[in-house]
């Protein structure tokens, strides 16, 4: 495992909710990752970690060969992966993505 891929497996296993995506939580760099804070904070999570991939090409390419999931922005919650902005939004529309959260 390289020393990307490591860093990206401990950072998603040590925090509990992990958004990798373009910019930052203040400032997203796309409406998909604007999209995925929205649904985090319309959720109530405050502790969000979050990853600019657009900071380190090795991070944004690592974060798809990791997940095997070719866009950003990426989910992760208590190590798992859960998808995108599409599933997000269908989780969140659904009620599933706040039970997972809160759980």
């Amino acid at each position: 495992m390289s020393d990307v891929q490591s860093w990206i497996k401990d950072t998603v296993t040590q925090n509990q909710v992990v958004l990798f995506m373009k910019g930052t939580a203040q400032f997203p760099q796309c409406g998909f990752s604007g999209r995925a804070i929205q649904i985090l904070k319309a959720c109530g999570v405050d502790n969000i970690v979050t990853v600019n991939v657009l900071e380190d090409a090795d991070v944004r390419q690592g974060i798809k060969e990791f997940s095997n999931w070719p866009t950003i922005p990426q989910l992760y919650v208590k190590g798992e992966f859960v998808g995108g902005s599409d599933i997000m939004t269908e989780m969140y529309e659904s009620g599933e993505l706040q039970g997972l959260l809160k759980s």
